[in-house]
């Protein structure tokens, strides 16, 4: 007899089947389960199934003063079944954090900060003898199924007087590491964007990608995206939203959308303030904005489940087959009027909106 079997489930695109879970894992996937389930789940005729919703960008260490909040609120009750915390801590605080995030229901991985007291002040790259490679180097090999990748973050408030120096040093490392990703966060110069896209090579995710300063992706007087953009694009850098407080412009997304520029994942850069106030409030809301700019659902789902585990190597995540984690998203689309407002507080209006219903982890089912 299996734990839970799942019957009734359909993807967004309308495939009909039954999973059924044993022991935390999908065992089997079918159009039709024979195996009872100590617990069965039936969903309703309107409601969707995905694999587990991933948010590649939050801050999630709740000891943090800056940026912080705390997994569940961001995770499962948001219908977000794993968070990695975009490099929150370093070498010196990490192993506070992992003791801290394994307490949670959500899963939780790391971005380790390239500065050994992460983000404890806005600052944390101006001072470069914060930034030590045997202290990065010992954090990655004492915590190897916490930590998933570096972050460098590159712009102005952050680096103060070192340049294009922190992200040197974050691919010096990460050649340390081979396959290791490497998150940046841009914003304003200096240092400028097309230096930093110069540095990264394919497979290192720029978060923030479709932000509305004047260092990003868009030129205004022409308005169309940079040249240097769509080389940096085309090389394989990867595209992420990292929508955030300040991160995130309609505009800017829809002028990349019209020329063939897509994001390939989808992340919200949230923490308590934005989560409370807005204009964040979860990973839904930023997933709708998508929608809005021109997104189908098929593409927005692939870009929290399938896109965000292949780039950082979660190889039990992001696909609903047998072997992989039982971390699934059930959710409805409904009718909607609601506004949306970006990071530069623009508005739009979603004629439909993505609701979470019931999060599973590891078999387990929260209700939303």
């Amino acid at each position: 007899m299996l734990d839970l079997v799942v019957r009734n489930a359909k993807t967004i695109d309308g495939q009909k089947f039954e999973l059924g879970i044993s022991d935390g894992k999908i065992v089997e996937v079918a159009e039709k389960i024979i195996a009872e389930g100590h617990r069965e789940l039936v969903l309703d005729e309107d409601h969707y199934l995905s694999p587990g919703w991933i948010d590649d960008h939050v801050h999630c260490y709740e000891k943090m003063t800056l940026y912080y909040d705390y997994p569940d609120e961001v995770g499962v009750k948001r219908g977000v079944t794993t968070v990695i915390d975009a490099g929150t801590t370093g070498a010196e605080n990490i192993g506070d954090f992992c003791e801290l995030a394994g307490k949670s229901k959500t899963n939780v991985y790391a971005l380790l900060n390239i500065s050994k007291w992460g983000i404890v002040e806005q600052d944390e790259l101006a001072d470069l003898t914060k930034v030590q490679q045997d202290a990065v180097r010992t954090a990655i090999e004492e915590y190897p199924d916490f930590i998933v990748g570096l972050k460098a973050r590159m712009s102005k408030t952050v680096i103060g007087s070192s340049g294009i120096e922190p992200l040197k040093l974050a691919k010096k490392f990460q050649s340390e590491y081979g396959e290791l990703p490497l998150m940046v966060h841009v914003g304003s110069a200096p240092p400028e964007l097309s230096d930093i896209m110069a540095l990264m090579d394919k497979g290192d995710v720029l978060t923030h990608c479709f932000n509305g300063k004047e260092n990003g992706i868009l030129d205004r007087e022409r308005h169309q995206i940079k040249a240097f953009a769509w080389e940096a694009y085309k090389k394989g850098i990867i595209f992420d939203i990292g929508h955030g407080t300040d991160s995130f412009n309609f505009d800017v997304a829809k002028q990349a959308l019209s020329e063939g520029m897509k994001s390939s994942s989808i992340s919200s850069d949230i923490y308590v303030r934005n989560r409370q106030n807005g204009p964040v409030y979860d990973l839904a809301t930023t997933m709708e904005k998508l929608f809005v700019v021109g997104y189908s659902w098929e593409e927005i789902i692939k870009q929290v489940t399938e896109s965000p585990a292949k780039n950082f190597y979660l190889k039990n995540k992001g696909k609903l087959a047998a072997g992989y984690d039982a971390d699934i998203t059930i959710f409805t689309i409904k009718k909607s009027d609601k506004v949306l407002t970006d990071s530069n507080g623009h508005t739009r209006t979603a004629e439909e909106e993505i609701v979470p219903v019931k999060t599973i982890i590891g078999g387990q089912i929260y209700d939303n």
